[in-house]
């Protein structure tokens, strides 16, 4: 019974089986532990079956790493909603990332976790899913500061380093997200704009944050540095404003 079904089954659909099966197995177990045996097992195919698919674990891994990556680069996007003010489009995006990684889990950590400890061919290849949406923000950023200025200031290397960091808060965010119970997508999305959004919101209103200036004798040693936590400065306080407003948002 089980080979007529495969006779019947189109190639392309077993295929995408054997790939469903690969990842989970991936996932919870990383690509060493993981057993061609107990992947063919949960697509309910034979193992030669799979090595004539897809030739050999590190082939069935790499399409594992390809498929996934397309998979959330097109979730986020898809999620983000062009029409809508800066703040609109990143929460909108966000929300995407969040809830597509919510929602496989396992093809989060082949991508987040195993791909990127296991060789360096499969790092390269989340490397470019990552850069690429990295490049998406940067777009989104300076998108918004081009609305905001209307004749923008702001240095593309900088806008460069904001998304660097944003997509790397996300990443943290979406792993703790994963490990504690009861987190949703919109709950981990709202958690990162209170984050973020509170100085970009400012820094797009031309009101970026300052670092005190420092006299020579200050400079000279850790001893005479001063302690930014007792006293940031009226610039480094956003106040309750800014940290509601994305609240306000997400409770949308």
């Amino acid at each position: 019974m089980g080979a007529g079904k495969t006779k019947r089954m189109p190639r392309a659909v077993r295929e995408q089986q054997m790939l469903d099966a690969a990842v989970s197995v991936f996932g919870r177990r990383g690509y060493m532990a993981a057993s061609m045996d107990e992947i063919a097992e949960l697509a309910g195919v034979s193992k030669p079956l799979v090595y004539l698919y897809l030739n050999s674990k590190d082939d069935l891994f790499s399409a594992c790493v390809g498929r996934e990556a397309r998979a959330l680069t097109e979730a986020v996007r898809a999620g983000v909603r062009p029409g809508l003010p800066a703040d609109g489009q990143l929460w909108s995006g966000l929300r995407a990332f969040f809830s597509h990684t919510a929602r496989h889990p396992d093809a989060w950590r082949v991508l987040h976790l195993h791909a990127r400890t296991h060789g360096e061919r499969f790092a390269a290849e989340v490397a470019a899913m990552r850069e690429e949406i990295v490049a998406f923000v940067t777009q989104l950023i300076a998108a918004a500061a081009r609305d905001a200025h209307r004749d923008p200031h702001l240095p593309e290397g900088e806008v460069a380093g904001l998304a660097e960091a944003l997509v790397g808060a996300a990443e943290s965010l979406a792993d703790w997200a994963g490990a504690t119970e009861g987190v949703t997508a919109k709950q981990a999305a709202a958690t990162l704009m209170n984050f973020a959004w509170a100085g970009l919101g400012d820094l797009m209103a031309g009101r970026p944050w300052s670092a005190p200036e420092e006299s020579g004798a200050e400079e000279s040693g850790p001893e005479s540095d001063p302690d930014p936590v007792a006293d940031p400065g009226p610039e480094a306080d956003p106040g309750p404003e800014a940290d509601s407003a994305p609240v306000a948002q997400a409770a949308g």
